[in-house]
């Protein structure tokens, strides 16, 4: 018997520099848009992953945004910090003998890190939907065919770097239980499947105009 799990696999907190949600917008966001789990990726840094799972009853799946030689891949629920700057291959390899998840994560976008060819069989997973991807359509079409040529398990995510962000990208996991091992098991043996929709226009522009609020708020802290 087995549990449905509905998880936002790709999402950045404060501890990322560029993003805008604090542990607990990311928890009350991902619960108004009725997800019961949560990944948090942020950029080469894993310790606020684990801090955020500590300190909340929503189960969040400790991941880290590794960025590789060769474009960004996620690593969910690893033992420890992956070194960035290696090949997409070697790591793989390092999520691997961490104890980690490998997903590649918005492989045929513009503007962000992405593998193209550089996607291979040696990763568990492939972001299919990646919510915040440019062009978007297309990004998933290219996702789905890579998923289907290297046989790799279907996941989606938000991207997300602002609060309202969360949920737009989302995953459907069948898994034994609702344990962060149980869901990466579920992943890696294709018991997943991708959702969302593209983030709508305004929230994006929503996320400049906070982003542009914090920078001035930063440098005229007396006007607030």
């Amino acid at each position: 018997m087995t549990i449905k799990i509905t998880a936002d696999l790709h999402v950045h907190t404060t501890y990322s520099k560029d993003s805008l949600i604090t542990p607990k917008e990311l928890v009350w966001y991902a619960k108004k848009k009725g997800l019961t789990a949560c990944a948090v990726t942020d950029h080469n840094i894993l310790e606020g992953a684990y801090k955020i799972a500590k300190e909340t009853d929503f189960l969040i799946i400790p991941g880290v945004e590794v960025s590789s030689a060769q474009g960004h891949i996620v690593a969910l629920n690893v033992s420890e910090l992956i070194p960035r700057g290696f090949s997409a291959i070697e790591t793989v390899e390092r999520i691997h003998q961490a104890g980690g998840v490998a997903i590649a994560c918005h492989p045929y976008v513009y503007f962000k890190g992405c593998l193209r060819e550089n996607v291979c069989s040696a990763f568990d997973a492939i972001e299919v939907i990646n919510a915040r991807a440019f062009p978007f359509r297309l990004s998933v079409k290219k996702a789905q065919e890579a998923a289907k040529r290297f046989n790799l398990s279907r996941v989606a995510g938000t991207d997300a770097h602002y609060g309202p962000q969360i949920g737009y990208g989302y995953t459907e996991i069948e898994a034994k239980d609702a344990t962060v091992e149980a869901l990466v098991d579920a992943i890696v043996a294709g018991r997943c499947s991708p959702h969302g929709q593209p983030v709508p226009a305004f929230l994006n522009a929503g996320q400049q105009i906070a982003r542009l609020k914090r920078l001035i708020k930063k440098f005229t802290p007396q006007l607030f």
